[in-house]
């Protein structure tokens, strides 16, 4: 056995894994798994410990890999008291004698018995590790642009405004040239930029300084000149480019003031130039030696003087480290989880048992006052009193349920005069004898304890102490608003109730009243001192309400007279009910008041005693007054008892009623006084015993006890209580004696002292014993009552025959006169009868060994009908019995041990379903001891125990039993897992090798239980889903071995606080000579891995199959490896010494295998955080051919064998899940435990990584922190809200909740108890989503996620620079032109698009200049790629609203021009100059840029670098970086507009295009602004404009290569494709050209993207045009896969087309005339008419609805008017308060000389340029008429460009109008319908549907409408029928009537029956027709025999029909 490895929980706990799994495959071969994985055998740990002895010795890190010796150990700690000295009498066990009394005084004093595990606390999930580790640094504040406000309004002025004021503004138009017509009114700033240059903003009023509307740079300007020709006030700036702004003030002074104002400026400025430029000839012969020498970067910007650019000369990558790691934060302590629920402060363990209460409530008596008032004392000081005592009594009574719910409270709030009137009374009764026991706190109160008498002897406070309490404690379990506080006031008897209660309600002559009671009083006093009547009685509500909260305020009721007849206990339940309807209550009240109040008791209350009288802590020596705790009458209901832990033993009794009224053995019995003795003999001269606890002013214990009297009743009722302390053991002989007297209360003045003795006369005894059957009982007796009281008065036939009754003399012959309920509270005797007998039948056994097996097996089946409170009241007790009567069982008797293991499980599951489990775990840790095997009688617990259960759940008959066994089974693992370490630790085996430690008997008998619980787990899992998941779970914390029910098994597994060691991390099997580094590298899931590191293996091997599973599976799997991981991070052991974390990282390097398998669902986007921020992100699947290819790790559908991962274990058949897959919670965890990994090993270890796995796992490595930046990314306070989800898993939802808890679970079993404090923690765990976050949440959620954020970004930052150090040269290969460095830089670009913290920026740009610095070449040299991607995006960091961002942008900017100057030996920048440029039109298209201050302010920056650098003061630098700034500007300006027209689509383009045809001489930028205009397409869903885009630029590039004799065809090739391409021969070969770096390469990769636009576009026909470009090149670089893909692609092409002139569906889009009129609003659009193309099939309502929208939003709704119509319109009839737009639907135009070439449908709707439309009129005016009237006008439009162009809306350039008479009208539609129905019957398919439309449209329409009605106007005799027009139309009749005729013989034809009566009526109607139209003519149009002929004969009509042909002549 001792090879097989173990793992094991404690060192103790053995396992035969090999077994174990052959088990469980073959319970798993039952269910279907698609591929079973690979079964490993583990390593031994022992062994390897061993074996490797060296190796381990000389680690540095052997901690990581040796489990702790001291790991285990036993303990005995004393027990907690709450009382100062034990409960449990000192007499207690000597006087107890039932076997169960003393097991439960055993159970109350024993010491606790505890298994420690020392490193136990690290044995859950990571939220339970002590809390060291997880103290939270303070989260950081971080600063992001999406949460920033736009508030900079004018940007940092160095000189502030010089001027400001309102001017008229002349507008430019998309030409650059000035309208002259418009002005408009704009708010001028005229301010000074940082670089001292001047700029004048305009504004749409004074106010808003947000948006500019425009900005003018001086430093373009020439001069300012007054021009009032062209406006009143009006003045020109004049600018470089030659053009022009005009601007016009409101008054001449204000005009000249501007004037001057801008001439100072100019001058200022042009002077500040001189003086900073002239001084270069100066300078030149000290400097002259370094022109045209290129320094190092470093080194000149050494020389130069600005401050910044001389501490970036300091930088270096050690430095940059140095700075990132400052006040870095650990990674997980980020993850919501971890902030979420810190469970560290969470009282970990489970809790000794300990003595439970409810609410506690101090009740404290003040006094109690009537309004009768008197003074009482002899002398006669005038204090006024109550004129008689009181006495009160408490108690609580719960309404709802109709019971008294605590013990009375009794009070004695007389002043001393009062109470001397009391204190002559004589000893009269036997109440007071031996009224002075007593004693301090050590004094043992029974006196009689000596005598045997078996009383317990107890240290009890001093008798002093409790004389007169006044504040009394009650607990309340269940606290509601039902329970009252009830005060009973009583007096001393003295006559009835309202006798006595009549002067206290007398208003009149009060002194003399109170004189007169004050008399009666004392003399009562003294006769009848011992005797009490009722009198008053008040209560007061405790609760407000359920939840427990005091009523303080409410007052007590008014004090109610007690009413004789309403006196029990039931009575005043009712009347509480009534006082709470006022209108039903009719008590009378006696006026007074009861001072009383309540209040909640605090935790640290001192000075109290228990309710039998015993101190609690803390109680201070020499304290005054005690309070004293009430005992709570608990329900009988499971959840509300617990456990006891106390020693306690009361008897309360209560007297109900006598029925006296029908007696005739007294006399004389009215006064009836009840006393109540506790006896322990019925002999002669027997005392009764000293145990009934005293009254206030009484002795603490006394002799008896007497019930309030009722004056002149004859069966009165009693509703007093008495207490006993009842005596340790109780025997037979033990009973209550009820005494009954006659008290007499008259008051003669003949009684004299002497005749005193008549004040009582007896009449009566009754008694009650209190074992019935040995066993004491809560129970209401009814007792007959015996007029005498012989000895012997106990006797009982039906026990003792032999002895001869007593001779007593019954009342009323023994009827049951006396009523008494008697309540027991103890907790040594049960009152539960199973549990007596149970208990009986061991103690018998144990005395005579004759014990019957049967007899005990019934007994222990009995057990099973335990009430569920007594099981847990008696918990420990009974659990202990049990387990003994388990153990003691002999071996054959398995049945005894089956049947106790029933009963435990039985009681176990009963806890569970009360939810009152916490107890068992308090039991098993505390309270159980294995039995003591030494002795060696009796097999050890854990033996028997396993064997047992193994026996149940053997059983198949009794699945409940093993059901609950199964659910609950922690309880039997945990009792076992303690019995084997006391075992152990008892004879010390746990020294010994493990394979000795255990008897073979029991590793048998573990065997057998595994194998028998193995398939309850994998086949019944089903049918008793849960039951197996909790099996599972726990046999996890005991033996902890794998089983297929994997993830929550795993969980527990890994959370082990042994798990690294056990792990093994270290390195295997490898020689010395290899380096360090590399023998410790395993990066894959090999055999070799999973059997070396077992856990890790099986874990990484499960994660990665659970990746392709459902999401709960994924969460599950993600959750548990990051937990664990987590886990490791914050242990404090793992964090002592240096690179412990490193090593423990190495065991997960597989993890990142796993994320490259899953790379396309990681970096699938979730979402995007606004609208306004989601970029473009380049795909992570690279376009750059070649690279990225083949899917990469997964053999496709088998194929591809060498994608497999070398030897990997990994399941490899699976496919690439469909990506995006993975939810959000998933990718996130997935990703820190990635960033966790790399930041945590060395740089070594990743070095040796990078080196050791193939480059396209260094690919994907650097894809990983790519998709790290863009997952992490910072989503903005306004969206945190809604991406709660991300973070949290679904795992933690509430549905979810009872599933997870073993995620957490420490110890299975031992965690149960604290998850579900956890329960009801889940509003701290999500934010609650229902109610959406509050503003803490959001804020708390968005510092975490912006910590998170940076954190991942400074992580990323730090691997890429070690990275771009050790791969300079890979990365240099090609000038930078390599995969690998695209890759890198896609990195480092990602950090500028995902937006990144303030703090993470200054980091991120300090990379990016060390990256520039160290690759110079790649950005200056060859393809312009990345310098151009580079510059796109730094300078959209210049618009950032963060300032400091725009400084570090702008000086990125400035090195990279100054790197490349230096770089070309300091001759040029062009190349990022001309970047730059392009980069500002690209930005200024999606705009971005135009009007920005922020903008403004960046170029100046740039600007003041330029000036402050000494180093390149000599140079042509800063003025080439001033022409560049300069440039930048103009182009603003001129691209000013485009903000006016944001919203805009169409004229947005239109203003872009007019910007590519200005720069028709630069190419690039050209490419740039047609580039950008297809993104714009995209956008707008024009797939056809954006592919001809795609086209235009593709044929530049050609037109390029073309000229310099690179590419053989130009332009030329692409006319084929589109007739606008000649726009693209306007290139010039100038200074634009200079850095121009296209490339055959390039051209490619453009007609690739043109092939995809095309497809896009479904014109399909055009894709072979750009495929006989691409094709020479493929072939010519043997490019045979692209090829291939290439041909693939045409294939389906033409394919496409087939289908799409098949079905007809292809929609290229329909195109509108649209005119615009008025002036005031369209500017130079006033009267300009357009095409605009729409997509697909676009109404005309739609299109004028969009335009109407549009323009409504630009000029107000209520100013903008659709004109339907398609007349011509006047612009002088309009009225020039509105603008007007006319919107036309079109149709393109072919003449009879196109119709040939236009054969195609595609060809018909590509390369047009010509549109019709007709408008239908009469020459009365009217727009129709009759047929004869109507004529029509059809407007030819011709159009500027064809159709598809760049842009949607093309000018019109032409119109040609032909107007039809009515007779044309006639003759085009006759000719239009034969057309239709014959293309129709032409079709391969006829489409039934439509021809019998067209052709109930032909023959059956009314009389005066359709063919008949031209027929009738045009060929009538009565017309001219002899024209030429006329014969024409004829002859269209003629084909007409053929084409009917055809087409109706086609519908016979494909008609099915059902339509035979349709078509004869369509026949009917064609005869009809055609005889008319014969009539008509006069000739016989058609001949029905020639026809049929014709058709016999012809042979296409047959094609016709059988779908052959394609045309009908």
């Amino acid at each position: 056995m001792s090879e097989v490895r173990k793992f094991t929980k404690r060192l103790s706990k053995p396992g035969t894994a090999a077994e174990l799994r052959q088990s469980v495959s073959e319970a798993v071969r039952t269910s279907v798994i698609v591929e079973q994985p690979k079964i490993i055998e583990p390593l031994d740990y022992e062994n390897v410990v061993f074996q490797r002895k060296a190796q381990i010795h000389s680690d540095p890190h052997r901690d990581l890999l040796l489990c702790a010796v001291d790991d285990v150990s036993a303990s005995h700690i004393s027990r907690q008291r709450r009382t100062l000295v034990p409960s449990v009498p000192q007499n207690a066990e000597r006087e107890a004698k039932s076997l169960f009394a003393k097991e439960c005084i055993k159970t109350y004093n024993k010491d606790w018995h505890v298994i420690n595990y020392k490193y136990e606390a690290y044995s859950g999930d990571f939220r339970m590790l002590p809390s060291k580790g997880l103290k939270t640094d303070k989260l950081s504040a971080h600063v992001f642009e999406i949460d920033e406000d736009d508030s900079s309004s004018l940007c940092s002025q160095r000189g502030g405004i010089m001027k400001q004021g309102w001017l008229h503004k002349a507008n430019i138009n998309s030409s650059l040239s000035v309208s002259m017509r418009v002005f408009k009114r704009r708010y001028f700033y005229l301010s000074q930029l940082p670089d001292g240059s001047y700029i004048l903003n305009s504004y749409k009023d004074e106010k808003n300084c947000k948006d500019t509307k425009g900005s003018i740079y001086l430093d373009s300007c020439v001069d300012v000149i007054q021009c009032p020709k062209m406006r009143r006030n009006g003045f020109e700036l004049k600018m470089q480019e030659r053009y022009s702004h005009f601007l016009a003030a409101d008054s001449e002074a204000e005009m000249e003031e501007w004037v001057v104002t801008l001439k100072q400026a100019l001058q200022s400025s042009s002077d500040g130039g001189d003086r900073r430029n002239g001084g270069d000839s100066l300078d030149l012969d000290e400097d002259s030696t370094s022109q045209g020498k290129g320094e190092s970067l470093l080194e000149s910007l050494g020389k130069s003087l600005h401050p910044e650019l001389m501490k970036y000369a300091r930088e270096t990558d050690q430095l940059n480290k140095i700075n990132r790691n400052e006040g870095r934060q650990k990674l997980f302590l980020l993850d919501p989880e971890t902030q979420r629920l810190d469970f560290s402060g969470i009282e970990p363990d489970v809790k000794p048992f300990e003595e439970r209460f409810g609410r506690r409530i101090a009740v404290s008596c003040h006094d109690l006052t009537f309004s009768l008032q008197g003074c009482v004392s002899e002398k006669g000081d005038g204090v006024l009193t109550n004129v008689e005592p009181f006495f009160i009594s408490l108690a609580l009574f719960d309404v709802s349920k109709s019971c008294k719910i605590s013990s009375d409270f009794h009070v004695d709030l007389n002043p001393p005069c009062v109470r001397e009137m009391l204190t002559d009374t004589g000893p009269l009764s036997p109440m007071s004898e031996g009224g002075e026991g007593g004693g301090g706190v050590n004094g043992g109160v029974n006196g009689g304890a000596g005598n045997g008498n078996g009383l317990p002897v107890l240290q009890r406070v001093s008798e002093s102490l409790l004389r007169f309490p006044t504040q009394g404690i009650f607990s309340v379990t269940n606290p509601h608003a039902d329970i009252f506080l009830v005060a009973r006031v009583e007096k001393v008897l003295q006559n009835g109730i309202t006798h006595c209660a009549e002067p206290y309600t007398k208003t009149s002559d009060i002194n003399k009243t109170a004189q007169k009671v004050l008399k009666t009083a004392k003399q009562t006093c003294q006769r009848l001192g011992q005797y009490r009547m009722p009198f008053a009685w008040a209560a007061k509500q405790v609760f407000k309400d359920a939840q427990g909260s005091l009523d303080m305020d409410g007052k007590f009721s008014p004090l109610y007279r007690q009413d004789s007849s309403k006196i029990s206990t039931d009575d005043l339940i009712k009347m509480l009910a009534d006082i709470r309807k006022p209108e039903k209550s009719k008590l009378q009240t006696i006026p007074g008041q009861l001072n009383v109040t309540i209040e909640c008791v605090p935790p640290d209350f001192s000075n109290t005693v228990t309710s039998s009288y015993i101190p609690v802590k803390p109680f201070e020596e020499d304290c005054e007054r005690v309070s004293v705790e009430m005992e709570e009458f608990l329900p009988e209901e499971a959840k509300y008892n617990y456990p006891f832990t106390a020693y306690k033993n009361h008897l309360y009794i209560y007297p109900l009623q006598l029925k006296y009224d029908n007696q005739k053995t007294f006399t004389k019995a009215r006064n009836i006084a009840v006393c109540v003795q506790f006896r322990d003999s019925d002999e002669e001269g027997a005392a009764p015993l000293k145990c009934i606890y005293g009254k206030p002013g009484d002795s603490l214990f006394i002799t008896g006890a007497s019930a309030a009297v009722l004056h002149h009743n004859q069966s009165p009722e009693f509703y007093d209580e008495v207490k006993i302390e009842l005596p340790v053991h109780v025997h037979e002989k033990h009973h209550v004696l009820f005494t009954f007297h006659h008290i007499s209360c008259e008051i003669s003045a003949k009684t004299s002292a002497k005749k005193r003795e008549g004040v009582e006369t007896l009449v009566g005894y009754a008694w009650a014993p209190l074992l019935k059957d040995g066993r004491m009982q809560s129970t209401e007796l009814q007792l007959p009552v015996s007029a005498t009281l012989p000895a012997g008065y106990l006797h009982d036939k039906s026990q003792d025959t032999r002895k001869s009754a007593p001779d007593l003399k019954w009342v009323e012959n023994g009827k049951p006169l006396f009523k008494v309920r008697t309540n027991v509270a103890s907790t040594i005797y049960p009152q539960d009868l199973h549990l007596h007998k149970f208990f009986q039948h061991c103690q018998l056994m144990r005395s005579s060994s004759e014990g019957n097996p049967a007899e005990l097996i019934k007994y222990l089946k009995c057990l099973h009908a335990m009430e569920t409170q007594v099981i847990i009241k008696f918990l420990p007790t009974v659990l202990v019995q049990l387990f003994e009567v388990l153990t003691t069982a002999t071996k054959e008797a398995t049945e005894i041990a089956v049947n106790s293991t029933r009963v435990i499980i039985h009681i176990v599951s009963r806890c569970h379903e009360e939810g009152l489990e916490n107890y068992l775990r308090s039991f098993i840790k505390y309270v159980f001891l294995t039995n003591n095997s030494l002795s060696g009688n009796s097999a050890t617990t854990h033996e028997v125990l396993a064997t047992a259960v193994t026996a149940i759940l053997k059983q198949t008959a009794d699945f409940n039993t093993s059901n609950k066994l199964l659910k609950y089974s922690w309880f039997f693992f945990e009792t076992m897992a303690k019995s084997m370490a006391q075992y152990l630790q008892e004879g010390n085996r746990i020294k010994m090798p493990r394979a000795q430690r255990f008897p073979d008997s029991f590793h048998q008998a573990l065997q057998s239980l595994l194998l028998s619980i193995m398939p309850h787990i994998t086949i019944r899992h089903a049918e008793i889903p849960e039951e197996a998941r909790c099996v599972n779970l726990s046999l996890a914390g005991f033996i902890k071995v794998w089983t297929e029910m994997k993830f929550d098994f795993l969980m527990t597994v890994c959370n082990h606080e042994h798990y690294i060691p056990l792990n093994l991390p270290m390195a295997f099997g490898r020689t010395k000579l290899q380096r360090v580094q590399d023998q410790s590298l395993e990066c894959s899931l090999t055999e070799e891995y999973c059997k070396n590191h077992f856990l890790v293996g099986l874990l990484l091997r499960q994660v990665a199959e659970a990746l392709q599973g459902p999401p709960e599976v994924r969460q599950l799997a993600v959750a548990v490896l990051k937990n664990l991981l987590i886990k490791h991070a914050l242990d404090d052991r793992y964090n002592t010494y240096k690179n412990q974390q490193a090593r423990i990282c190495l065991l997960y390097l597989p993890v990142l295998e796993l994320l490259y398998q899953n790379l396309k669902q990681l970096s699938a986007q979730q979402y995007t955080s606004s609208p306004g921020l989601a970029f473009n992100v380049s795909p992570l699947i690279s376009d750059h051919p070649g690279v990225f290819l083949t899917p990469c790790f997964l053999s496709l559908r088998g194929v591809a064998p060498q994608l497999h991962r070398r030897g990997s274990t990994m399941s490899t058949s699976t496919t690439l899940p469909p990506t995006g897959r993975l939810g959000p919670y998933e990718i996130k965890g997935l990703l820190l435990c990635f960033l966790h990994i790399i930041r945590a090993i060395s740089e070594d270890n990743l070095l040796a990584y990078w080196n050791k796995v193939n480059p396209q796992d260094v690919m994907n490595f650097l894809s990983l922190l790519e998709t790290c930046l863009k997952q992490f990314r910072y989503a903005g306070k306004r969206n945190i809200g809604r991406s709660q989800d991300a973070w949290v898993s679904k795992l933690f939802s509430s549905d979810r909740k009872s599933q997870t808890m073993p995620v957490m679970r420490c110890r299975p079993g031992l965690m149960q108890n604290r998850l579900q404090q956890f329960g009801t923690m889940e509003t701290s765990m999500t934010l609650n989503i229902g109610a959406g976050p509050s503003e803490a949440e959001v804020h708390h959620q968005a510092l975490l996620e912006g910590c998170i954020s940076t954190e991942a970004c400074l992580s990323v930052l730090d691997v890429l620079s070690l990275f771009t150090q050790c791969f300079k040269n890979q990365l240099l290969d090609c000038d930078g032109n390599n995969p690998l460095m695209r890759k890198v830089f896609d990195v480092y670009l990602t950090f500028l698009k995902v937006g990144q913290s303030e703090y993470a920026l200054r980091h991120v740009f300090a990379s990016l200049r060390a990256f520039i610095n160290k690759f110079p070449a790649s950005l200056f040299k060859g393809r312009v790629t990345l310098c151009e991607a580079l510059c796109y995006e730094v300078l959209k960091c210049c618009v950032s609203k963060m300032a400091l961002l725009r400084a570090e942008a702008s000086a990125l900017l400035y090195l990279l021009m100054r790197n490349n100057y230096e770089y070309t030996k300091r001759k040029t920048f062009l190349r990022t100059h001309l970047q730059i440029i392009i980069a500002v039109s690209q930005l200024i298209s999606d705009v971005a840029l135009t009007g920005s201050s922020r903008f403004q302010e960046s170029l100046s920056i740039i600007n003041n670098f330029a000036n402050s650098d000494k180093a390149m003061k000599s140079t042509a630098f800063p003025g080439e970086v001033k022409g560049l700034t300069k440039r930048i500007r103009t182009v603003l300006m001129a691209t000013a507009q485009m903000r006016e027209h944001e919203k805009d689509p169409e004229m947005l383009l239109d203003l872009q295009y007019s910007l590519a045809r200005s720069y028709a001489s630069t190419p690039e930028l050209r490419r740039t602004w047609l580039d950008s205009m297809a993104r714009a397409h995209i956008k707008n869903g024009d797939f056809s404009e954006a592919a001809m885009c795609y086209v235009h630029v593709a044929a530049l590039v050609a037109e390029y290569l073309h000229r310099k004799k690179m590419f053989s065809s130009g332009l030329a090739a692409f006319k084929r494709i589109t007739l606008n391409i000649e726009e693209e021969a306007a290139m010039k070969e100038d200074t634009g050209m200079q850095d121009v770096y296209y490339t055959e390469e390039v051209l490619v990769e453009h007609l690739e993207l043109c092939v995809e636009a095309l497809w896009k576009a479904e014109r399909y026909e055009l894709i072979t045009h750009i495929a006989k470009l691409i094709i020479p090149v493929y072939e010519k670089r043997h490019e045979f896969e692209k090829l291939s893909r290439l041909y693939d692609t045409l294939h389906r092409a033409y394919n496409k087309i087939l289908e799409v002139m098949h079905t007809g569906r292809r929609l290229l889009g329909t195109y509108f005339r649209v005119a615009f009129y008025g002036q005031g609003y369209f500017e130079e659009e006033d009267g300009k008419e357009y095409v605009y193309k729409e997509p697909k099939l676009t109404g005309l309502s739609e299109i004028s609805q969009r335009l109407l929208g549009l323009y409504g939003d630009k000029f107000g709704a209520e100013n903008v008017k659709i004109m339907q119509d398609s007349n011509k319109v006047n612009p002088k009839d309009l009225d020039a308060k509105f603008a007007y737009i006319q919107v036309t639907f079109v149709k393109p135009y072919f003449d009879e000389k196109d119709c040939p070439e236009k054969k195609t449908d595609f060809e018909k709707c590509h390369n047009i340029n010509r549109f019709v439309f007709e408008t239908p009129y009469t020459l009365t005016g009217k727009k129709h008429g009759g047929v004869e009237e109507q004529c029509k006008r059809r407007t030819v439009l011709t159009t500027a460009n064809t159709f598809p162009y760049v842009k949607k809306r093309v000018e019109v350039t032409g119109e040609k109008q032909v107007e039809l008479k009515p007779v044309d009208v006639a003759i085009d539609e006759m000719r239009a319908r034969t057309a239709e129905l014959t293309k129709l019957c032409s079709s391969q398919e006829v489409d039934m549907i439509q021809l019998q439309l067209k052709l109930q449209g032909c023959v059956s329409v009314q009389v005066n409408a359709g063919p008949m009605a031209y027929a009738r106007a045009f060929l009538d005799d009565s017309s001219k029928s002899s024209s030429k027009k006329a014969i024409e139309l004829k002859e269209i009749f003629r084909g007409f009537v053929e084409a009917c005729s055809v087409a109706l013989d086609i519908n016979e034809r494909l008609i099915k029956e059902d339509q035979f009566e349709y078509h004869e009526g369509l026949k009917g109607n064609f005869k009809e027709m055609v005889k008319e139209l014969s009539d008509i003519i006069h000739e016989q149009i058609f001949q029905e025999d020639m026809m049929r002929s014709l058709l016999q004969n012809s042979l296409h009509v047959f094609r016709a029909i059988s779908g052959t042909s394609t045309e009908l002549v």
